[in-house]
């Protein structure tokens, strides 16, 4: 048990702090190795639950795909005349309220001691996480799932026939 409690605070932390990271760096390639960070830290909090498809996916998709392509857009976009501009135009005021309003919320119930969420019924033995949304995904869902793909393949064509269009 104590294990387990061990695991989550480690990929909680690791979480948090690769989300502070990420807002707080002034390079952007820094700020997105930083958010790769804080996904894994999500994928471990992700396995921890026992939700392996979702680990998978974090990894796969987020980390492995997702981060490759913003690194790509930021070394391509001229970053130069993004770093003249203002960027806070002096609004700490708000974001030091929003903190203490957050902040306060979580204060009232951590000594409230309210379980926010209860845990719902536990799933028939049999299935796996992995099966069970298998077997939704290409059955009820197949539909959406099918439009959902023509989708992103339009968009991938159409992003290569524009940075073919730049290139040349």
């Amino acid at each position: 048990m104590w294990l387990d409690t061990f695991f989550f605070y480690f990929f909680a932390l690791l979480t948090l702090a690769g989300g502070i990271l990420t807002i707080t760096r002034h390079s952007a390639v820094h700020s997105a190795i930083c958010l790769i960070i804080s996904l894994i830290g999500v994928a471990g909090l992700f396995l921890l639950q026992q939700a392996e498809f979702l680990f998978a996916v974090q990894i796969v998709l987020y980390v492995g795909g997702i981060m490759v392509l913003f690194l790509f857009v930021i070394m391509l976009v001229n970053l130069d005349q993004a770093a003249r501009t203002r960027q806070f135009n002096r609004q700490w005021w708000v974001a030091l309220a929003a903190v203490a309003a957050v902040g306060g919320e979580m204060l009232f119930f951590i000594r409230k001691g309210v379980q926010l969420a209860s845990p719902g019924p536990l799933p028939p033995a049999g299935l796996g996480n992995t099966e069970r949304l298998a077997d939704a995904l290409f059955s009820e869902y197949l539909l959406p799932f099918e439009v959902t793909s023509v989708l992103l393949l339009a968009a991938v064509i159409g992003s290569v026939i524009m940075a073919k269009r730049r290139i040349s």
